[in-house]
């Protein structure tokens, strides 16, 4: 069984506040985009040793394959459900480390895929609560429509928020920004009118009022990312911010452009929305 994990961006992230546990509060409204990788989960008849099997392609995993959440994911439905040992087959094509959330999607896919091909019977509720158990932002994939995410990510309520007929480019250079970097740069502080408000202005007023939080420490150690949203609003974008914790930009166009050729030696994506 086929399927196509999607990536995500994020549209205004505020930090608002430590949390006891040591993980931070935020305000994001998560949008799902048509960049995906490519998974499958085919029965192995052959099995010697772990259940599970995976073969990745494409892009490196960083960490190594034991630590990717397709197998953890799997993982957590085994020990409730006793799976038939299974091959997984991901080509990787979202950038990793870009704040588009692949790994996060590919665990959720993998959870809901699994649930597809063995009729486990798992509702979108219970469904949501294993891909809690994976990562913050992965139960966000699960339904994989707009949303308003609070609390550490994980904490969703459904927006309507259409950016249908807008064209998005993705640009990611070779930098890589930690999540450990990127909190350690911003002071919490809950924002005077939440982004789940700000999103309901036109889209041609973002630009002023919906902001990334995470942006101001990264472009001062970052300034190439910065100069990557700079050059996408001088190119036409009605929109354009760093997405998640970085290092990957994106620009929404009200028409189809092909900006390729501006950003050699980067990862580079176009499509409608």
């Amino acid at each position: 069984m086929l399927c196509f994990p999607n990536a995500k961006i994020n549209l205004g992230l505020n930090i608002t506040e430590r949390r006891p546990d040591g993980f931070h509060n935020i305000e994001t409204v998560f949008y799902p985009i048509p960049l995906s990788d490519i998974l499958e989960i085919i029965v192995n008849e052959n099995h010697s040793g772990p259940k599970s099997e995976l073969i990745v392609t494409g892009k490196d995993i960083p960490g190594g394959k034991e630590r990717n959440l397709c197998t953890k994911a799997y993982e957590l439905q085994n020990k409730d459900f006793d799976l038939p040992p299974v091959k997984i087959y991901l080509h990787k094509i979202i950038p990793m480390g870009a704040g588009l959330g692949g790994g996060s999607s590919d665990g959720a896919y993998t959870l809901t895929l699994l649930n597809k091909q063995f009729e486990l019977g798992l509702s979108t509720i219970q469904l949501a609560e294993y891909a809690a158990q994976l990562g913050s932002d992965c139960a966000f994939f699960i339904e994989n429509k707009p949303a308003f995410g609070t609390e550490k990510g994980n904490v969703l309520k459904k927006l309507l928020v259409n950016l249908a007929g807008n064209y998005l480019v993705l640009v990611k250079p070779s930098v890589f920004v930690g999540t450990a970097e990127a909190y350690a740069g911003v002071q919490p502080t809950k924002p005077e009118i939440s982004v789940n408000q700000l999103i309901s202005l036109p889209l041609k007023q973002w630009k002023n009022q919906i902001i990334n939080d995470f942006e101001k420490s990264i472009f001062k150690k970052h300034s190439e990312i910065k100069s990557i949203k700079d050059s996408l609003y001088e190119q036409g974008a009605v929109y354009a911010s760093m997405t998640g914790s970085g290092s990957a930009v994106f620009g929404i166009f009200e028409q189809e452009v092909n900006l390729k050729s501006q950003f050699q030696g980067m990862f580079y994506w176009g499509g409608m929305l």
